[in-house]
């Protein structure tokens, strides 16, 4: 199994807590954001890592040098692009079942394992809740997923995908189709789901979601998530990073 993380973003709406590094420096118990991913992916025996850089490219790769199977891919146009354009960078590098995630969000072990167990093209983890207007909302029938946007309206959501996912090796090939014909649409403001919409709408109905329980998760755009992550972060995680870190 392989792992892709998202991390090229500038995370300005951090302000000054990401001025002079990339956000998922951030450090939660003295452990940064990125580093609780890795440790929770080494915890489940994934060590063969993707980082996709932007900003600050040049810290995250001597960060990831240091780390066994940890590979930096450069984005070059991460501030013309979304999620969607630092993904398709990555794809080539992408041969076995892939968990997909994005440095900034942290989620608790239980969430992880259980998305890892679950069968599907792809499994993407849910918190069932009343969304607002900033999430990406799921609709399902069935058990499968219909519809993944930011735009489905609330009162119609049934949850948020919490950026996560586990994407079987078998529909990688779809899923680099997908991504190029979002792009070549010039959506170059999409997000990963842009493209998972896109294989949904060519007939996959192979894309399930799990439910994330009362487990934490939390994704870090803002002060107050940070906050949140802080205060609310699983202890579990807390313990495999600190196993990790030594």
């Amino acid at each position: 199994m392989q792992a892709v993380i998202m991390a090229a973003g500038k995370g300005s709406r951090l302000g000054k807590l990401t001025e002079d590094k990339p956000k998922s420096f951030l450090e939660i118990n003295g452990i940064k954001l990125i580093e609780y991913n890795i440790a929770l992916l080494h915890a489940y025996g994934v060590k063969d890592i993707i980082i996709v850089t932007g900003y600050q490219t040049e810290k995250m790769e001597e960060f990831a040098h240091k780390i066994e199977g940890v590979r930096c891919v450069y984005n070059p146009f991460y501030e013309m692009v979304n999620v969607l354009g630092s993904f398709f960078m990555a794809q080539e590098y992408l041969h076995e079942d892939t968990i997909y995630m994005h440095a900034d969000t942290l989620c608790a072990p239980e969430i992880l394992e259980k998305m890892i167990q679950t069968d599907g093209d792809m499994v993407l983890p849910v918190e069932y809740k009343r969304c607002d207007e900033e999430a990406m909302k799921v609709l399902t029938e069935g058990g499968r997923v219909v519809k993944i946007s930011k735009l489905i309206p609330c009162e119609k959501a049934e949850g948020e995908f919490i950026g996560i996912a586990k994407i079987g090796k078998e529909v990688l090939p779809e899923l680099r189709k997908a991504s190029k014909s979002v792009l070549m649409k010039k959506e170059f403001s999409s997000y990963f789901e842009g493209a998972i919409q896109e294989l949904i709408d060519w007939g996959n109905d192979r894309i399930v979601t799990t439910d994330t329980e009362d487990y934490f998760w939390g994704e870090v755009d803002f002060l107050e998530d940070y906050r949140y992550a802080t205060e609310n972060i699983s202890r579990r995680l807390v313990e495999i990073a600190k196993t990790w870190k030594g």
